[in-house]
C-alpha cells in the first residue's frame, strides 16, 4: 500500500465533498487509482472524461505512482 495525497475539482469536488484527502492504495496508476475512488465515492464520470497531475504536471493515465505523490483529478469544465 502507498500512501497519495488526492485533489479534487469542480464536479468531483462537489460528488466527493472534499478538495483533497490522503488514501492508502494498491493502485498503481492514476487511472486504476480513479477507478477505485470511482467505486468508493460513486463518481459518474468515466474514466476517459478525466485528465490527472501528477506533482504538479499533467501525466498519463497509466504513469506509475509513488508513494507520497500527490494526485490532481480534472474533469471537463463548462465556461462561457
Amino acid at each position: 500500500m502507498i500512501k497519495i495525497e488526492i485533489q479534487y475539482f469542480a464536479a468531483l469536488r462537489e460528488v466527493r465533498g472534499l478538495s483533497r484527502e490522503t488514501v492508502s492504495t494498491k493502485a498503481t496508476t492514476p487511472a486504476a487509482l480513479y477507478k477505485e475512488l470511482s467505486v468508493m465515492h460513486k463518481f459518474k464520470l468515466p474514466l476517459s472524461d478525466v485528465k490527472a497531475a501528477v506533482n504538479n504536471e499533467v501525466a498519463e493515465l497509466d504513469q506509475p505512482l509513488n508513494d507520497g505523490d500527490t494526485v490532481v483529478f480534472i474533469p471537463p469544465v463548462a465556461g462561457g
